[in-house]
């Protein structure tokens, strides 16, 4: 067995299986042992009955005073105990095991373990696990692993296959040298494997899992530092020093450019007119007008005869971007072009026979732009506009397109500084922090679900108003597993609540591209007065008229993903109002929506959020909209991520092609083929 060998290879892996483990990213041997457990079920000391918390499993010990009362429901026998402890009663339930009456015996103690349900002042629990206190105490801390699942694989299946693996020992080399893992306080490759999976207890999984942290933002580290090294060696090959066109267009600009922008704007033409390819990264948070620089550098491409191309993570901002690139250049005489997904076989035909004939000097896009067959003349820029949207590798093949053409990187997520310079290693950095002065500051405001009726009555002023409103829902649909508003049937209610002439539509991910963007042009046009969507509205579209952002379950986004949703609204000349309902009692949660509240500052949301966010999850809440690492979390684990960049730069000088480090070489080859292009940004 090769951790490279498709996971068929396992006993017990067949066909339906194997499509089953390919929907959760499982195709190798090495994915599987990669496929780290999201928590652990951890067998607890029992606990007083007042101490229990709804919606948390925990264990009580009690002597029962009673025998279980069975009653027959609908053909469903019910098992129903009530117990008590002097701090508090608690009903226990089981369905479908009578024999239960017969096996609890009065005037015994048993351990009773599961989820705490709450309805009204009663606590209960349903079919709990029943065990002796002696056999209780064995399992004390105990951690199960508890694994993401899909439809056809179970946690049973996981750990079977996982076990079955850890077994082989030959399989997994150490690649760290000696002195970094003592350096580092670091643990050994296999024990971090075998204790993340199956610990002995939860200081050797923290172990583990710090070591294989490491590891993950060390081969990330690693592999920017060699595209840094690659770029930094292109010469500029399009040098572009005249900027009278752009100069022009900045005059005619309806507004002034902020003291940012301009700030920028002289970094990029430096870069352009430079030695070396530029390669930088523009950090701006939601509206502070990244686009109109984008523009200004593909304006000053395109005049100097070259080619420039944008690519935009939508369709719908990619055909939004085309328009007005087309009403702002197609005057001066410079041809846009605009190349998707959706086009047919003949309108891509007639786009990539223009852009290979030099008939078009701008082309907008979504990935449609990297596909093999689009061949450019002379191109001179590439720009991607909302890069955490885009894979690392995505944006090498787009570079690809050119000989070392420059690349401008767009970026509305706001993350602190020494972070960006980690993440986006192989870019310079510029940021704008300025939003334009015009722009009216959105208002916002936290409330409880006893809120909605007064919400519902402001959307519908607003839309009589003549503008639209966006509605967010955290789930698709209804779920067994998850309380929460879903956008099917919040669209569905909310259809009864406003007026029938107020048209109410949905969207979500799992819509057919065509169909979300059929959606999307609607409500940019207006004939789409109140849109429901999950986050997919995150990123993607300018609807000016749109001035309401209402998002329910609002607790339950990390901040810089809410700040990024609020910032769909307030791109108008209207003022604009964004409505956070929290629908949970928690403190913390109230605490961490009151700084959306204060401010519209992403910068500070995002420092707030780094300083706000606890342990949580173990293996991160892939709430920033950041990057989803497969076990690091960026902000819980920056000190990890700080060091681990610290570690990849001294290698990287003291060993460029990491010729003295055969087994780390061969690690990072496999980990740019395989996984980097897996990273989103």
């Amino acid at each position: 067995m090769n951790l490279n060998d498709p996971i068929s290879v396992l006993k017990g892996v067949g066909e339906k299986t194997e499509k089953h483990l390919n929907k959760l990213g499982i195709f190798t041997v090495g994915h599987l042992l990669e496929h780290y457990p999201r928590n652990y079920d951890v067998y607890s000391e029992p606990v007083k009955i007042q101490q229990l918390v709804e919606g948390k499993t925990a264990a009580v010990a009690v002597k029962i005073t009673k025998k279980p009362d069975v009653v027959t429901l609908r053909r469903l026998q019910v098992v129903t105990l009530d117990i008590a402890d002097g701090t508090g009663a608690l009903t226990l339930k089981w369905y479908n095991m009578p024999f239960l009456r017969n096996t609890l015996q009065i005037g015994e103690s048993y351990v009773f373990r599961g989820k705490v349900v709450k309805k009204g002042s009663r606590i209960s629990m349903e079919q709990p696990e029943v065990l002796d206190l002696k056999s209780y105490n064995e399992k004390l801390e105990f951690m199960q692993p508890i694994y993401p699942l899909t439809e056809g694989v179970t946690n049973h299946l996981l750990i079977k296959l996982i076990k079955m693996v850890l077994s082989d020992r030959d399989l997994r080399s150490e690649f760290l040298d000696e002195d970094i893992r003592r350096r580092y306080r670091l643990a050994e490759y296999n024990y971090s494997i075998e204790q993340i999976h199956f610990p002995d207890n939860k200081e050797s999984m923290m172990k583990a899992r710090q070591r294989l942290v490491f590891n993950e933002f060390y081969l990330f580290a690693l592999a920017i530092q060699s595209m840094k090294e690659s770029h930094e060696a292109a010469d500029n090959q399009y040098p572009i020093t005249e900027f009278k066109v752009c100069d022009d267009f900045i005059h005619r600009l309806p507004y002034p450019l902020t003291g940012a922008q301009v700030k920028t704007w002289c970094e990029i033409r430096r870069d352009l007119s430079g030695s070396k390819v530029m390669n930088r990264l523009i950090q701006g948070d939601v509206g502070s007008g990244k686009t109109v620089i984008a523009q200004l550098a593909l304006l000053a491409a395109a005049d100097a005869g070259y080619q420039g191309c944008l690519m935009a993570p939508t369709e719908v901002l990619a055909r939004q971007h085309y328009e007005s690139f087309v009403r702002d250049f197609e005057p001066m005489g410079i041809k846009v072009v605009i190349l998707t997904g959706s086009m047919t076989a003949k309108e891509k035909r007639l786009a990539c026979e223009k852009i290979m004939n030099h008939e078009a000097d701008i082309i907008i896009g979504t990935h449609a732009l990297i596909q093999e067959n689009v061949k450019y003349d002379r191109l001179a820029l590439v720009i991607t506009d909302e890069q955490h949207r885009f894979g690392v590798r995505q944006r090498e093949f787009l570079s690809g397109k050119g000989e070392a053409p420059h690349v401008l990187v767009m970026s509305a997520t706001p993350i602190p500084r020494t972070l960006a310079i980690i993440l986006y290693g192989d870019l310079d950095i510029s940021v704008i922090d300025e939003l334009p002065a015009k722009r009216l500051p959105i208002k916002n405001c936290a409330v409880n679900t006893s809120y909605r009726p007064k919400a519902y009555q402001f959307i519908e002023n607003q839309v009589r108003m003549g503008h639209q409103a966006y509605i967010i829902c955290p789930m698709v649909e209804e779920s067994e597993n998850m309380d929460g508003e879903n956008v099917l049937d919040y669209t569905e209610k909310i259809r009864k609540v406003l007026p029938k002439n107020i048209c109410v539509e949905y969207l979500h991910g799992q819509q057919k591209p065509k169909e979300k963007n059929e959606i999307m042009e609607r409500f940019a046009k207006g004939e789409i007065q109140v849109l429901v969507s999950t986050t997919v509205v995150e990123v993607g579209v300018n609807v000016p008229n749109a001035t309401v952002m209402m998002i329910e379950d609002a607790q339950r986004f990390g901040l810089a993903q809410l700040h990024q949703l609020r910032g769909r609204v307030g791109r108008g000349q209207w003022q604009s109002y964004c409505i956070f309902i929290n629908t949970s009692d928690s403190q913390t949660a109230g605490d961490r929506l009151d700084v959306l509240v204060k401010s519209n500052d992403g910068f500070f949301i995002a420092g707030e959020d780094l300083k706000m966010r606890g342990p949580g999850d173990l293996f991160g809440l892939k709430q920033s909209g950041l990057m989803e690492f497969k076990i690091g979390d960026l902000y819980n684990d920056m000190p990890v991520l700080k060091a681990a960049g610290d570690a990849a730069k001294e290698i990287s000088a003291n060993d460029p092609g990491l010729l003295n480090h055969p087994a780390l070489k061969e690690k990072l080859d496999e980990y740019m083929k395989h996984t980097l292009d897996t990273l989103v940004l």
